[in-house]
C-alpha cells in the first residue's frame, strides 16, 4: 500500500474527515483461542437466537452488478448449518454477538482499547459486533457500513478493496436511502473504481480498519471464512447519520439539502435532534423487513441454499 496511495484515497477523494486517515491493519490473537473452530462454531450455531440470524445470497451479472437473496434460519442442526455454509456461496452475518456470544464478545473488547489507541482523538461512544461465517467462494458487494468499523479475522484468507469516499465513489443520496433503512447497504458500483482501491488481503490474527463511510466490498480466497465486525459509533458518525436521515426526509419532499459535509459542527448536531423527532413520529417506514426468505441453508442443494 503506497504513500502516494493512502494520500490520495483520504486526503483530496474523502469528504468525512476523522481519527482513522487509511485502511490499517493490526494483529491480535484472538484467533489462536479456538472460537472459529468447527465443534465451536457447530454449537454456537445450535445456541444463537434465530431472529439474530441474517443469511445472504449475492448474484453477480458480468459487469459485477448484483441481486440479493435471503434466507431463513430453518430447522437445521448447527453442524448441517456449517456445512451448508462450507459447500455453498453464502453469507451468514450473526447479528448482537454482544448477546448471542458474550464470551467472544468480552475477548474482543478487551483487545480493541490497542486498536482505538492508535488513532489519536478517536472516542468510540457505541460498540456492537456480528459474527460473520461465510463460503469458500462467497462475495460481498460494494456498500459502506454507516459506522466505524474494526474486521477481526478468524479463519481462511479474504480480499477487501476500500474506496475513496468522494461523491463520485459514494454518493450521499444513495447513503441517505441505507440510513432510512430504505435499502441495503449496497451503493451503485462500477469496475473502474476498482483502479482507485487499496487492497488488503486479510489473515488470521489479523484485524483491519479503515476510514469512516469508506466504501468496500470483499471477496473470499476459496477458503471458509470466519470473521467479527466490530461496529462503532462516536458524536460525530451519529451526528452525521442524523443529517443523513434528515436530508433523506427532506430530499423525499422536494427539497434539496447541501451536502453534510459542507455542515457545520452545530448544524450536524441539529440535524440529528431533528432526526431523532422524524424517526419517533415515523416518517420513513423501514423497507427492509419486507424482504421475502427465499431458501433455507442446505449442503446439498446448489449454493447451499434450498428453496422455500
Amino acid at each position: 500500500m503506497s504513500d502516494a496511495l493512502i494520500d490520495s484515497l483520504t486526503v483530496s477523494r474523502t469528504r468525512y474527515q476523522g481519527a482513522i486517515r487509511e485502511p490499517r491493519v493490526f494483529a491480535h490473537d484472538i484467533a489462536s483461542r479456538g472460537w472459529a473452530e468447527d465443534a465451536r462454531l457447530a454449537a454456537l450455531l445450535d445456541a444463537y437466537p434465530a431472529e439474530l440470524f441474517d443469511i445472504n445470497l449475492y448474484d453477480y451479472d458480468a459487469e459485477g452488478q448484483v441481486s440479493l437473496r435471503t434466507g431463513a434460519r430453518g430447522r437445521a442442526s448447527g453442524a448441517e448449518l456449517l456445512s451448508a455454509i462450507k459447500q455453498g456461496r453464502l453469507w451468514v452475518n450473526l447479528r448482537e454477538v454482544e448477546r448471542g456470544a458474550p464470551e467472544l464478545w468480552a475477548e474482543v473488547e478487551r483487545a480493541a482499547p490497542t486498536i482505538f489507541a492508535a488513532f489519536p482523538g478517536l472516542k468510540p461512544r457505541k460498540l456492537s459486533g456480528q459474527l460473520i461465517l461465510s463460503s469458500p467462494q462467497a462475495k460481498v458487494p460494494y456498500h459502506f457500513d454507516a459506522a466505524g468499523v474494526v474486521l477481526w479475522h478468524l479463519r481462511g484468507r479474504k480480499r477487501l478493496w476500500v474506496y475513496p469516499g468522494d461523491e463520485a465513489h459514494l454518493p450521499e443520496t444513495a447513503m441517505e436511502q441505507v440510513v432510512m433503512r430504505q435499502t441495503t447497504e449496497e451503493i451503485p458500483y462500477s469496475r473502474a473504481f476498482d483502479a482507485d482501491a487499496v487492497v488488503v488481503d486479510l489473515e488470521p490474527g489479523q484485524a483491519l480498519t479503515w476510514p469512516l463511510y469508506a466504501p468496500h466490498r470483499v471477496e473470499n480466497l476459496g477458503e471458509f471464512n470466519v470473521s467479527l465486525s466490530m461496529d462503532f459509533q462516536t458524536w460525530g458518525s451519529r451526528w452525521r447519520n442524523g443529517a443523513l436521515f434528515t436530508h433523506g426526509v427532506m430530499r423525499a419532499r422536494g427539497l434539496t439539502p447541501v451536502p453534510t459535509d459542507r455542515v457545520s459542527t452545530p448544524g450536524l448536531a441539529a440535524r440529528w435532534a431533528a432526526s431523532v423527532a422524524l424517526r419517533r413520529a415515523g416518517v420513513a417506514k423501514s423497507r427492509l423487513a419486507d424482504f421475502e426468505r427465499s431458501f433455507e441453508p442446505d449442503a446439498t442443494a446448489p449454493d447451499g441454499a434450498k428453496a422455500l
